[in-house]
This record gives C-alpha cells, sequence and structure tokens, in this order.
C-alpha cells in the first residue's frame, strides 16, 4: 500500500494531466455530437470485430455440432427421397416423421478396414437407435454396406470391398440386372457379374441398386462401369464398376430399414416350403 501512495506521489503531474485529459475528452464528446458520433462509430468497429473473432470460434468449435445436424437432415431427405414415387408432388412437412416403406438412421463410421479379403466398418449406431442386422448403409455419393452385428450403441458392416458380399445392381439405362461383388484386388472398383451378353453395355453408364433387392431402395448411386469382360464359355458380362465412393475415407453414413423387408421374407419362404 506505502508503494502505490510513493508511485502516486512521484507521478502526481502525469496522473493529473491524463485525469484533466480524460474530462476534457468527455466533455467535448458530450458536447459535440460529430464527435460523439466518431467515437461510437469506433467504438462499434472495435467491439464488432471483437465479437466477429468470438463468433469465428465458436462456429469452428461448434462444427461437429453443425455437421450432425445436417446429417440428420440428409437422413430425413434422404429418407423422402427414397420412398417417393411422384417428384413434383409437394410433401407436407408434417409428414416428416414417417417415410412410407424405408426408414433412415444417421450415424458415423468410427472404423475402417479395406486392406484385406474381408473388410468391415464399425459405426456409432445400434440396437438403441433401431439398428438391426441386414440394413443397408449409404451416404452421399453410394452404398457402403450392409449391416451385419451390432450392439446397444454399436454395429459392424460388410464393407463392398468384401469377398463375401452380394448386392443386386443393375444398369440404370438398361435396368439389365446382376449380382455386385468384390474379386479382393483395387479398393476403387467392385465388379457386376451375371449381365446377361445381350444387354447394351458402354463403359461410362452409371451402376445402381436394383428392384431385387429388399436391402437397398431402387436405383441408389453405387458406380460407373469401367472396364468389360466377356467370357466365352457363358452368357455373361463380368463389368469392373468405378466406384462413386472413396472407401479409404468415409465420415457420416445413413443407415436403411426396409419395413417390408421382413414380411417379404416371410412370403418368399412359405413358397420355398410348399
Amino acid at each position: 500500500m506505502q508503494q502505490i501512495f510513493i508511485f502516486i506521489i512521484k507521478n502526481s503531474t502525469r496522473l493529473l494531466f491524463l485525469l484533466l485529459l480524460v474530462i476534457s475528452l468527455l466533455l467535448t464528446i458530450q458536447s459535440h455530437s460529430y464527435h460523439r458520433s466518431k467515437v461510437i462509430n469506433s467504438a462499434n468497429f472495435v467491439t464488432g470485430g471483437v465479437y466477429e473473432r468470438i463468433n469465428s470460434v465458436n462456429e469452428y468449435l461448434n462444427l461437429k455440432t453443425e455437421n450432425e445436424g445436417l446429417a440428420n437432415e440428409n437422413a430425413r431427405l434422404k429418407s423422402l427421397l427414397y420412398n417417393r414415387k411422384d417428384t413434383t408432388k409437394i410433401i407436407d412437412k408434417e409428414l416428416l416423421s414417417s417415410f412410407g416403406n424405408y426408414k433412415v438412421i444417421q450415424s458415423k463410421i468410427i472404423n475402417n478396414s479395406y486392406n484385406v479379403h474381408e473388410n468391415f466398418l464399425t459405426i456409432n449406431s445400434g440396437t438403441a437407435k433401431g439398428v438391426k442386422s441386414d440394413m443397408g448403409v449409404v451416404n452421399s455419393k453410394g452404398i457402403i454396406g450392409i449391416v451385419e452385428n451390432t450392439s446397444k450403441n454399436y454395429a459392424t458392416v460388410i464393407s463392398i470391398l468384401n469377398v463375401r458380399s452380394q448386392i443386386n445392381a443393375k444398369i440404370k439405362k438398361t435396368s439389365h440386372f446382376g449380382t455386385l461383388t468384390w474379386n479382393g484386388k483395387n479398393t476403387g472398383y467392385v465388379q457386376l457379374i451375371d449381365v446377361p451378353r445381350l444387354a447394351s453395355v458402354k463403359k461410362g453408364d452409371t451402376i445402381v441398386t436394383g428392384a431385387q433387392s429388399i436391402i437397398f431402395p431402387e436405383n441408389v448411386n453405387i458406380g460407373t462401369i469401367h472396364k468389360i469382360y466377356t467370357d466365352d464359355k457363358t452368357n455373361y458380362f463380368t463389368i469392373d464398376v468405378k466406384l462413386f465412393n472413396d472407401m479409404t475415407s468415409l465420415g457420416h453414413v445413413y443407415i436403411i430399414e426396409n419395413i417390408d423387408r421382413k414380411e417379404i421374407l416371410e412370403l418368399e419362404n412359405q413358397n420355398q416350403n410348399e
């Protein structure tokens, strides 16, 4: 305390000058509108800049929340896309909670293997969110795989880069279908086999999911035709399909449930047992 008094005594002249300067500036600002407006504008500029920096930091820190929100919204939109028959019909917002034959659950990949013959992914959604075995998994670019095992909060997915994977797919332009498999060689390509040789097949044609799938909706993107192989011993093509997805870099995904799948399987089993 004594040091403070000593400092004030030693610098009394300077402190008095600063006090008088502040008082004079305040009187000038209060009595002249021009000066007052300049000070206010300057203050707004400074505080605005500070708030802008703070807001930028907050936006950066909230990116995870924003991304999850966008992913949830995409899930709702995909539900509408997979269930709409008339794309010109405007759907009421009140109908967003129920979506025809397909339900969509937003999730995220937390582990991804792609360098072995039987590759799997792990997602951070499980039975607590309604995830079950044999649900399709897609993202904004196309199909990812099929759910195999689930726990309360997690699930494993058979990647399309798995030699055991078999998915019904077709050539979008002609609707000729085959079975989508993987030969275990290149992470950027899968194979469409058992395509009839009478099909019109061209490099660059789009491959999508087929109508015979009870896991995926029809016409979900897969990739484009890269190479076509002809086997003289059979009447079928084998097609290399370049994937739309980079399977080595995946993030948010959507899990698709076909509500009618159980009914379809029960009916087909009845026919087989007769």
